[in-house]
């Protein structure tokens, strides 16, 4: 099994060690994420996932400029949101941050409602394709000259721009708009946990629609991890996990996201709705953290050999990337790197090469 593994650097103030129970010492912050991220890059992981939220946390981008030059070798992955800067000045910032990390930078594609505003889904990804386009073709070097339903620019690329090319646009979403926007735009589409014939069939969706625009895809999947040295030490912390939740509380929080509606996290409330009475949909998949968290609801949960085992069969199916978290971050971070990752073949997904193009 060769992938890449990540980690998380928890900035939407989603850092618990009891799941809708406040922690000051969690609360996103420079100094807290920066811990997470540097112990992330310590222990070997190949990359780590800078989530973006306007309502709670802190920003991903210019967190990562402040935290690259501290990292020896892991890439990051940069979560931006269509839109929410003028795609020239972005392509730049995106280019210079790409310069900082000898071409490490990833990029994760988010397409959601600015603040204040309310747009239907089929426009908003139609804007998301559009922005995508720009920044890929100003990235790569080339002019642009788009009178776009949402974007109408002509410019020169900016002096500044990754020597290897654009950096690879991770991207992920379940309606039929966003898959359209994957498989025409996207590097690489992401999922959040599902069954495991459920993301054999999305896999199989998604290679026969990029395949109609002549492209190609990867594919990688979030998930939350509960890594113990038996089975029965990781359900105990799966539990007392949830074991403060007040369910109003854990309401509120899955209603944080923009899009409570979405395809997407319809589809995590549906599993937590087949699960069994313990919060397991299929073998070693817990739902539980989907009571108190939108978006990514569900946990590998087992001994090292299940969660090993959990991962090498996503990726029999097709899975070559996988974003891993926990809760605590940073303790969750420790037992995965001691009990997972020397065992796993892994590393950069889509490599490029260093320094700034002039």
């Amino acid at each position: 099994m060769g992938c890449e593994i990540s980690w998380y650097g928890p900035l939407c103030d989603d850092d618990h060690e009891f799941l809708g129970v406040a922690d000051p010492a969690l609360v996103s912050s420079w100094e807290h994420v920066r811990g997470v991220v540097l112990r992330a890059d310590e222990a070997g992981f190949d990359n780590v996932l800078l989530p973006s939220n306007y309502m709670t946390g802190i920003d991903s981008v210019a967190f990562a400029a402040g935290v690259a030059p501290l990292l020896r070798s892991m890439q990051l992955l940069v979560a931006v949101r269509m839109a929410e800067m003028w795609p020239p000045q972005l392509a730049r910032q995106l280019a210079t941050l790409d310069e900082m990390l000898r071409g490490r930078l990833t990029i994760n594609i988010i397409s959601s409602d600015l603040p204040g505003e309310q747009l239907d889904s089929a426009p908003r990804y139609r804007r998301t394709l559009e922005i995508m386009r720009v920044l890929r073709d100003l990235m790569d070097g080339k002019p642009v000259d788009v009178d776009g339903e949402f974007v109408r620019l002509a410019a020169d690329p900016p002096r500044i721009r990754p020597a290897g090319g654009c950096p690879p646009f991770y991207f992920g979403g379940l309606s039929e708009a966003a898959r359209d926007v994957a498989a025409r735009a996207a590097d690489v589409f992401l999922m959040w946990p599902d069954t495991m014939p459920a993301v054999e069939k999305v896999i199989a969706d998604m290679r026969s629609r990029a395949a109609r625009y002549g492209r190609q895809l990867r594919f990688g999947y979030r998930v939350h991890v509960i890594v113990r040295e038996s089975e029965q030490e990781a359900r105990a912390a799966a539990r007392r996990l949830v074991s403060r939740l007040d369910p109003e509380i854990g309401r509120r929080l899955r209603d944080q996201s923009l899009h409570v509606a979405s395809v997407g996290q319809l589809r995590q409330g549906e599993l937590r709705d087949l699960a069994d009475d313990e919060g397991f949909v299929e073998p070693n998949l817990w739902t539980g953290i989907g009571r108190a968290r939108s978006g990514a609801g569900a946990a590998i949960v087992g001994d090292p050999d299940q969660v090993l085992a959990k991962l090498r069969r996503y990726a029999s199916l097709g899975m070559e990337a996988f974003i891993l978290s926990g809760y605590p971050n940073a303790a969750e971070c420790d037992l995965v790197a001691r009990h997972v990752l020397p065992h796993l073949t892994h590393g950069p997904l889509l490599a490029r090469s260093a320094g700034p193009a002039t």
